[in-house]
């Protein structure tokens, strides 16, 4: 898995795309993948979120481990 890019350079990317520089100057200028800046600026003008995701899969239940054991699949 990719590691996690900061908060600000998302915050700095996001500032810029308001201004209305698009998306592949903005990839460039900050050396982010083209990709990443038109997921994050879609992002933000579809639903105004600028925080990143959860990025680990989501938690099992605590009665998985026991599953085998009861029997009861």
């Amino acid at each position: 898995m990719a590691r996690a890019l900061s908060a600000d350079l998302r915050k700095r990317v996001l500032e810029t795309g308001t201004g209305g520089v698009s998306a592949r100057p903005i990839a460039a200028r900050f050396g982010v993948g083209i990709s990443t800046a038109i997921r994050w600026l879609r992002r933000e003008r579809e639903s105004d979120e600028r925080t990143p995701r959860r990025q680990s899969k989501p938690r099992g239940s605590r009665l998985n481990a026991h599953e085998a054991t009861t029997g009861l699949v």
